[in-house]
């Protein structure tokens, strides 16, 4: 099997950018031939970039004829699509389908229901674009950037692709990363729902920690959604939580954490760290505390705790609530309360026990849900099930025979 991977990268690094690269080599270290097409935002800077980049979000040539020609170089059987928006465009599906290569796309977010792709709007969930052709509610409040033009190539892009068919009728399979991401787009009607696999993202293993650093780690983008706000309220409340808490990130609301950081003692802003300095974190850390306010698809930070044996205190919210499994392998906090943080922080603190308890629930449920080898195994039935929806016949590979019993 070889298959082709396209991704648009974020500016600010993010959890997307680190699954691309962590599937890839999932499968290169299996013996599968990848080879990784990515391209960026980076050179949108101009008034002329931008109106070519509005243009090409609805159907990029550019991008389709770049497209076909990695196919008709690297001969994929499968192209696997991470994020299209805005450079790449839907005409990469097209291209794949006339190279006859069954094609998948990974729902990392809801951009194909809301214009901001997060469904969050002043501080909270929003769902008033959901199962509409046109998000004009979306156009209207300007959620994409703040500017109602961007916004409007936005919505218009999805609802072109969806009155087209392209979304019904040129993607094989839809990788859904959590059961609740599924059942939003399910209950869109954006996607056939027999078309949509839920397969969470892989999580390398760091190796179990010891839990002696005696601090409250967050870990991820220093924004609105992430409930960072909500972090440092209920540190700053009478008491802290408990803890030392330690941030490592960085994003919009850094100059935020930075003077929390320089008022508050218990607080330390460690800015952007490496992936290597974050599994160190994990590993000590008392718990992961993950905050946020909005409907996550998948929560990558949480899996990469329970890899460590590092349980989560978590909002109850959306994925978060249904990965974190109360006093199993973290605690749940009800969504944007600080108090109620503060609460559940003071809960774990007061007994040792549970603490031992929910170390041993985080790595059994990283074991059970995360690990590289299900995650390779649950990929390629994504793949056969793609490949058999388009009707393309693989040649018999011992290798991947191999790779198959092995996983």
């Amino acid at each position: 099997m070889r298959v082709l991977i396209l991704h648009n990268r974020y500016q600010f690094a993010g959890g997307e950018d680190a699954v691309v690269r962590q599937e890839s080599e999932m499968l290169t270290a299996a013996g599968i031939a990848v080879e990784v097409f990515i391209t960026d935002n980076d050179g949108i800077v101009s008034a002329s970039s931008q109106l070519r980049a509005a243009r090409d979000a609805f159907y990029s040539r550019n991008s389709y004829r770049l497209a076909a020609q990695r196919i008709a170089a690297f001969r994929p059987d499968v192209v696997h699509v991470h994020n299209f928006l805005p450079r790449l465009s839907p005409s990469v599906y097209d291209a794949a389908l006339d190279s006859h290569c069954a094609v998948v796309q990974s729902l990392h977010n809801y951009r194909l229901l809301c214009v901001n792709a997060q469904l969050f709007r002043n501080g909270s969930p929003c769902e008033k674009c959901v199962g509409r052709t046109l998000a004009f509610p979306g156009v209207l409040h300007k959620c994409y950037r703040g500017s109602g033009g961007a916004s409007a190539v936005v919505a218009g892009m999805t609802a072109a692709h969806r009155v087209r068919g392209t979304w019904r009728n040129r993607v094989h399979r839809y990788i859904a990363v959590s059961e609740f991401a599924r059942e939003l787009f399910i209950r869109s009607k954006t996607v056939p729902a027999d078309r949509i696999v839920v397969k969470p993202n892989p999580v390398a293993d760091p190796g179990i920690g010891r839990g002696d650093g005696n601090h409250f780690l967050f870990a991820g983008r220093l924004s609105p959604e992430k409930g960072i706000r909500v972090l440092l309220q209920a540190a700053a409340l009478q008491g802290g939580l408990g803890l030392p808490l330690k941030i490592a990130g960085d994003g919009p609301l850094k100059s935020e954490v930075l003077a929390a950081a320089a008022t508050q003692p218990n607080i330390e802003y460690l800015g952007s760290c490496d992936r290597t300095t974050i599994a160190g974190l994990m590993q000590r850390a008392t718990a992961l505390i993950f905050p946020s306010i909005c409907y996550e698809t998948f929560g990558l930070t949480i899996a990469e705790a329970f890899a460590a044996g590092t349980p989560a205190i978590a909002s109850n919210l959306g994925v978060a609530a249904e990965t974190v499994i109360e006093r199993e392998n973290g605690l749940l906090f009800e969504a944007g309360n600080p108090k109620a943080l503060q609460s559940a922080a003071a809960a774990l603190l007061a007994s040792p026990g549970l603490i031992a308890h929910l170390r041993r629930g985080a790595r059994s449920t990283y074991e059970q849900r995360y690990t590289t080898d299900k995650n390779l195994a649950a990929l390629l039935d994504v793949y056969d099930q793609a490949l058999h929806a388009a009707g393309v016949q693989l040649a018999a590979d011992p290798q991947l025979v191999a790779t198959r019993s092995a996983h």
